[in-house]
């Protein structure tokens, strides 16, 4: 059964890639919301594996990124989202694990979840851009574009998580 939901978590955020949002500057996917509710739904361990087969995917060369894949995803910018993911995917699992499933805990654990996405993100984003790229892209840049402007729809996909995850919880009885 575990490897039957880790599998089906994998292919959601898989398809979460590829479900954009059309907004300016960033594009909006909804692979949060997937990676997010593997962590609630799966727990940090199953969830954060998830979320690496996932990624090991998009390595080996199987377009599951939201732009392709390839070994060469690495040096993209936004790479360090994806290691955002596994980080707050098993993070946000954790405090759940941890605290119990109420929904306030959900959420709390969906912002946890987000937090550690935006910090590795942002964190690669400079580095990479200015370090490997040699585009210069400054903190202010980085806050701007990679946080303040793409911020408000993943908070409103935590709210998402919250309550879709607890819904499942419930159907699936409690039971991760």
């Amino acid at each position: 059964m575990s490897l039957t939901r880790v599998a089906l978590f994998v292919a959601l955020i898989a398809l979460g890639a590829f479900i954009k949002i059309p907004v300016p500057n960033m594009p909006f996917t909804l692979q949060f919301l997937f990676t997010n509710l593997a962590g609630i739904i799966l727990g940090s361990q199953l969830g954060a594996l998830s979320v690496g087969v996932y990624i090991l995917l998009g390595l080996i060369g199987i377009p599951v990124f939201t732009g392709g894949g390839g070994p060469a995803y690495i040096l993209m910018p936004t790479f360090g989202y994806l290691i955002g993911f596994v980080v707050g995917t098993y993070l946000g699992g954790r405090y759940l694990e941890i605290n119990g499933y109420s929904s306030k805990n959900i959420f709390i654990s969906s912002i946890i979840n987000l937090f550690f996405v935006y910090l590795f993100g942002m964190v690669y984003y400079y580095m990479i851009s200015n370090f490997y790229i040699g585009t210069p892209f400054s903190v202010k840049n980085v806050i701007l574009y990679c946080f303040l402007l793409a911020v408000p729809g993943d908070l409103f996909l935590c709210l998402v998580s919250t309550i879709s995850g607890k819904k499942i919880l419930k159907a699936l009885g409690g039971a991760r």
